[in-house]
């Protein structure tokens, strides 16, 4: 798998996550409430995706709409849980009122989280300087991700950004893997492979019936398709 494109989908329940697998997704992101945009999915939801598919899943922790921890004893109390239950890998990211990374807050979370691998997700693309917040997340251990639009518009404004970030891969603060995703959609995907980008993020893209249906394999299998090609 190390020589193909990551495909991350995300899974609300564990009939998306049986789909997305079969469609061919590499890993899983799971999360409840995407009126919320994606909120922390209960031990119970997680157990059961578990035993439902055996590819990696990544769980959200994030307890309410936007890009503030809130409370971060609740947090990390849930990630204490989550990691009881046999989660090891995790998504977050938090901003503080002036859009620079709240490091309290996620220094906090990612020591309970005790050497796991997470994604920091698009609260990047919200962030005041995006090039201080690499540096400033850049020796945290298990960052190996930025999920990323390259702007809060989503890809379209984005792709600028992120081909530029792309060609800094390997400077300090640039070394995590770069997963787009945001208003992705298969006809920027030449694009950005050609700039060396190799992991994407797909949401709404695989469930065309919106988002009160399931996680459709065959439009899975179109992004799979698209990727390996």
């Amino acid at each position: 798998m190390s020589n193909r494109a990551v495909l991350e989908v995300i899974a609300l329940d564990a009939e998306d996550a049986v789909a997305a697998q079969a469609g061919g997704a590499d890993r899983l992101e799971l999360v409840t409430d995407m009126a919320a945009d994606g909120l922390t999915p209960s031990c119970a939801a997680f157990a059961t995706i578990r035993a439902a598919v055996d590819i990696p899943l990544r769980v959200m922790l994030r307890l309410a709409d936007g890009f503030a921890a809130g409370d971060i004893d609740l947090l990390v109390s849930k990630a204490l849980e989550l990691r009881a239950e046999g989660a090891d890998e995790f998504v977050l990211g938090f901003l503080d009122a002036d859009g620079r990374p709240d490091l309290v807050a996620v220094e906090r979370i990612i020591a309970a989280l005790d050497g796991c691998s997470w994604t920091f997700h698009r609260a990047i693309d919200r962030a005041a300087d995006r090039d201080a917040l690499r540096k400033a997340l850049a020796d945290l251990p298990g960052l190996d991700t930025y999920l990323t639009a390259g702007s809060a518009a989503g890809v379209d404004d984005g792709i600028p950004t992120l081909l530029v970030e792309a060609a800094r891969k390997g400077e300090p603060g640039y070394e995590p893997q770069i997963l787009v995703g945001g208003g992705l959609r298969l006809d920027h995907l030449p694009e950005l492979l050609d700039a060396g980008i190799d992991a994407v993020h797909i949401g709404g893209a695989a469930r065309p019936d919106g988002w009160s249906a399931p996680v459709d394999p065959a439009a899975v299998r179109e992004w799979r398709d698209m990727l390996d090609a």
